[in-house]
């Protein structure tokens, strides 16, 4: 197997001893079939991946089945503690870890390195929540009768994530499950199963057990998605990703009655108010907006203006995306990477070229070109509702303009949408922000920051943005059973 590198990085991965031993796994797997994994940057080959399906799916189901009831009948300390192990290696190899992210997803790495130590963070987090899964103890009329009520692991799960956070996402879901006592299977992102993969052999040097925690990667998703929610032995889908494939999910998952966690997609409103600090509101924009390449889920999607500081956040808006660096990742002047593909590329440039035919106008001096992946930070003004992108999720660096006059209009503006995600705005006024902010339909709102994910904090949507919550003691609770006991003849 042969890995073919950008000569900017060549050395860099060439030091990488994490991806060497990912390349030499694959190479000695014996996979019938691979699939390639490519450079967004470059379109280079980073590696091929063994291409699993649902024979293979059924296999790992088995062995989950096998492990889960020795791995809920540990502790929570024991569980903790491997947990904690686990942590601890994606720690020791965080550089590893960022260097293999960017490589197959594109995003500056520093970037990429934030998010393996971020994520770690939920690990951590759920080593210690592991510990505090609290029963009750339910008061009764009757003296011979006690009432309790205990906690339990689902038991399998199966996860699905998405490519724009390939370490993010998984821990996002194993840390908390693998806490509860649920073991769990994979299946990433065909676009970034290296991460994964690498997370996978971390797990195995901090001690867990065979079964407990299994990657399957695939080029066709359908097959092991068919496998996963239909085995009645497996308790719970966790997904992140699309709405219509979440949909797909639950309608697949309703005849074994699986518990479901989706975090699907969003469209999420950046209000800046007329009281609001311009120069803050700004900074939170450019992050909201240009992070990941606008390749996020609850990236700020629709930028509303009230009409008094238009023009000021516009000249100041204007001159920050200007001035960022559109880069390969390993650049260490790069601010923003490539779109993971040419297909997303296609699909953003279109949503621009919808709305400046119907009268849009861009403010931003470049333009796409066809060199690779790129695509410059991009923002238009004049844009209406009748427009494609007033309604479909960018997932690009593209923030469109709207303007308001009051409050409920903002707040109107804010709503029409199918999606309730997140959402983002900024005032100093502190009633307006309380009515603001319960007024808005999501899941998130952000007032005055864009910083509203963490290992401590439910991350979740409403309406067709899903259901279930990551992160927090909620995030632990997706993965735990209410089991009432009424104990009699006391």
């Amino acid at each position: 197997m042969s890995l073919t590198l950008a000569s900017s990085v060549g050395a860099a991965a060439g030091s990488n001893a994490l991806l060497r031993r990912l390349l030499e796994r694959m190479a000695s797997s014996g996979a019938a079939s691979t699939f390639a994994v490519n450079n967004p940057a470059n379109g280079a080959v980073i590696a091929q991946v063994p291409d699993l399906g649902a024979a293979e799916t059924e296999r790992a189901i088995t062995l989950a089945n096998t492990a889960q009831p020795a791995w809920a009948a540990l502790t929570a300390r024991e569980r903790s503690t491997l947990l904690r192990r686990w942590h601890d290696l994606i720690m020791s190899f965080e550089q590893e870890l960022g260097e293999i992210l960017t490589l197959e997803q594109g995003k500056p790495v520093a970037e990429a390195r934030r998010e393996v130590t971020f994520n770690a963070s939920y690990i951590e987090w759920f080593a210690e929540e592991a510990k505090r899964a609290y029963g009750d103890v339910i008061p009764t009329g009757a003296s011979s009768r006690r009432q309790i009520v205990v906690r339990q692991p689902v038991g399998i799960v199966g996860a699905i994530t998405p490519w724009n956070f390939p370490s993010g996402m998984i821990t996002r879901k194993a840390a908390p499950a693998l806490a509860a006592g649920c073991v769990i299977i994979l299946k990433p992102s065909d676009e970034t199963p290296l991460s994964a993969l690498a997370l996978e052999c971390l797990a195995e040097d901090a001690g867990f057990p065979a079964g407990v925690f299994q990657v399957i990667t695939s080029k066709q998703p359908a097959p092991v998605a068919d496998v996963l929610t239909s085995d009645p032995r497996v308790r719970k889908i966790s997904f992140t990703g699309s709405t219509r494939i979440g949909k797909l999910l639950m309608r697949q998952s309703s005849d074994t009655m699986k518990r479901l966690s989706l975090e699907l997609g969003g469209n999420a409103p950046f209000i800046v108010f007329e009281d609001a600090d311009i120069d803050a509101a700004v900074a939170g924009a450019m992050v909201a907006k240009f992070r990941n390449a606008g390749q996020t889920c609850i990236c700020a999607n629709r930028i509303l203006l009230h009409a008094s500081i238009r023009d000021q956040f516009l000249e100041k808006f204007i001159a920050a995306a200007e001035a960022m660096n559109v880069a390969d990742g390993f650049d260490p002047a790069s601010d923003m990477g490539p779109m993971i593909n040419a297909a997303a590329k296609t699909k953003v440039r279109s949503l621009v070229d919808n709305a400046l035919s119907r009268g849009a106008a861009c403010v931003t001096s470049r333009a796409p070109t066809d060199d690779g992946n790129y695509f410059p930070p991009t923002i238009l003004t004049g844009v209406t509702g009748d427009m494609d992108i007033s309604h479909t999720e960018i997932f690009g660096p593209v923030a469109p303009i709207y303007i308001f006059e009051t409050d409920e209009q903002a707040i109107s503006l804010a709503n029409d949408t199918r999606y309730g995600l997140a959402a983002y705005f900024w005032t100093r006024d502190y009633s307006r922000a309380w009515h603001v902010a319960e007024q808005l339909e999501a899941g998130m709102v952000g007032l005055n920051d864009v910083a509203i994910s963490g290992d401590s904090t439910p991350f979740g949507g409403v309406k067709e943005s899903g259901m279930g919550r990551e992160g927090s003691h909620y995030g632990l609770e997706d993965y735990l059973d209410i089991k009432y006991i009424a104990m009699g003849g006391i």
